[in-house]
């Protein structure tokens, strides 16, 4: 049984720094492609980072340059390292993954469904 566990949310101040993992396990194979994506009250739900097996990666313009996506084979981790935060970032931020997405990473982030996701870990940032 496939299980995606985020951890690491929590409340900063703007220009603080958070790093958030995404624990996954139960997989025959392994995930191919893997993310995050994020969704504020009110707001849609919006792709911030995509990785593939091959370590390519892709960022929702509103974070790049500011977040970075990571993968650690060896413990079967997903990681997004979140730096200059900014209230706007706050948000419910969910890990997902996929096995095959028809035009790569960039796609994954404009994708609304997964083969499997996490149950989310908050992240509130304050002014």
């Amino acid at each position: 049984q496939v299980q995606l566990v985020e951890s690491g949310g929590g409340s900063v101040q703007a220009g603080g720094s958070l790093k958030l993992s995404c624990e996954y396990s139960g997989y025959p194979h392994g995930p191919i492609y893997m993310g995050w994506f994020r969704q504020a009250p009110g707001k849609e739900r919006e792709g911030v980072a995509a990785i593939d097996a091959n370590g390519v990666t892709s960022y929702a313009n509103s974070v790049e340059d500011r977040f970075t996506i990571s993968r650690d084979y060896a413990k079967n981790t997903l990681y997004l390292q979140m730096n200059s935060l900014k209230p706007e970032d706050s948000a419910m931020y969910v890990c997902v993954s996929d096995y095959f997405v028809p035009g790569g990473v960039a796609s994954m982030l404009r994708s609304t469904r997964h083969d499997y996701s996490g149950q989310g870990t908050q992240v509130t940032i304050s002014s």
